[in-house]
């Protein structure tokens, strides 16, 4: 078992990854339900595929436990989401010391973190991500929030995890794109600061798609550590840890642009924004354009689509792309903030992007 630690003082937790951990999640729970009640958040398709060993395990453990099922996808990350859950946790008679288990990909963790942040002024919670991208990313940072038309996470808080649990062994259920689709954010932290993990993930990714379990071991708590590490630098994002967006100000206003009507999913979106900001980066002189080269060969490698003409949900409208990316949260005083790079591993923030290149570099694009 590799446990993590995000060192945030008095909000501090860990991350378990090892395979087989549904089977202890009772033991590993039991110290953050003080009330031995946890109400766990779930979506259909996890339920039928995981929701018996879960409970068994609390079961076993004496800890009672309670469980809502949400409808999957992201249509659920938003207003009427929020309010569903929010009343279903208020009815079922949650008290201020209960605990919240949410159990699924990033849209239930999202949705039930921020659920929990917000239901009676605030309850904990404990992450079990399910898919491969909520446990790499998505479930470690106490970021949570819906969408809404205006754009993607614009409504949220930080409410940081007592623990995360990620289990190996439930990605073997993931659809082959699902898989992938989390391999974008391995692949990303990688491009923010870590070279030579883009060496390795040249090398393996392969292996990590087939989730052999060592490469795969390794790729997932390489990229946790290294989300860890800048979470505890930057928690509440003030500097440092929006380079975590790298390639997000493009693949959010992606997302948006299709309603959030499951056409793409946010790590190919991501994929597709990660090219992105490689090439525009290259396009302004930041980085040599063999870097961006090598970054877009890389991710079609894995099997990305990386050109907007044939991204699913295209023919994408490159004003109102640029007008979803001047509303992304990290935008100031209306300038565009992209998180562009100076070469593989070197990632930054280029605050005031200049609007007219932008705007013709999406148009180039898009046609």
């Amino acid at each position: 078992m590799t446990t993590i630690p995000v060192q945030l003082g008095e909000r501090s937790y860990n991350v378990i990854t090892d395979a087989n951990l549904l089977s202890r999640a009772g033991e590993l729970i039991a110290p953050f339900a003080p009330t031995n009640r946890v109400f766990i958040v779930t979506d259909q398709n996890v339920a039928r595929l995981h929701r018996p060993a879960l409970t068994a395990a609390l079961d076993a453990a004496g800890i009672k436990n309670w469980t809502i099922t949400l409808p999957p996808g992201e249509g659920s990350k938003s207003f009427a989401g929020l309010e569903m859950l929010t009343r279903h946790l208020l009815q079922a008679g949650i008290d201020r010391r209960d605990l919240v288990v949410a159990f699924g990909g990033g849209v239930i963790g999202d949705l039930s973190g921020l659920a929990a942040g917000l239901v009676k002024r605030g309850v904990d919670f404990v992450q079990i991500p399910t898919t491969l991208l909520a446990q790499v990313d998505s479930s470690v940072g106490g970021k949570t929030a819906i969408d809404t038309p205006e754009g993607k996470n614009l409504i949220g808080l930080i409410h940081q995890p007592k623990l995360v649990i990620a289990d190996l062994d439930v990605l073997g259920t993931l659809p082959e794109r699902e898989l992938r689709a989390g391999y974008a954010e391995i692949v990303k932290a990688a491009l923010i600061g870590d070279a030579a993990f883009f060496d390795w993930c040249e090398a393996n990714a392969a292996d990590v798609l087939a989730t052999k379990p060592t490469p795969l071991a390794k790729a997932i708590a390489t990229a946790i550590a290294f989300k860890a590490r800048i979470v505890e630098a930057d928690e509440t994002e003030k500097g440092q840890r929006a380079l975590l967006n790298l390639g997000h100000t493009f693949a959010h206003a992606l997302e948006a642009h299709s309603a959030y009507d499951g056409t793409l999913l946010h790590g190919e979106a991501v994929a597709a924004g990660t090219a992105l900001a490689f090439a525009f980066s290259a396009e302004l002189g930041l980085c040599g354009a063999e870097d961006a080269t090598r970054v877009r060969k890389h991710l079609e490698s894995a099997g990305f689509v990386t050109d907007l003409r044939e991204l699913a949900g295209a023919p994408y409208d490159p004003q109102k792309l640029l007008a979803l990316m001047a509303a992304d949260k990290k935008s100031e005083a209306g300038a565009i903030t992209l998180i562009l790079a100076r070469g593989i591993g070197q990632a930054f923030a280029h605050r005031a992007a200049d609007a007219e290149k932008l705007a013709a570099f999406l148009n180039r694009e898009t046609r």
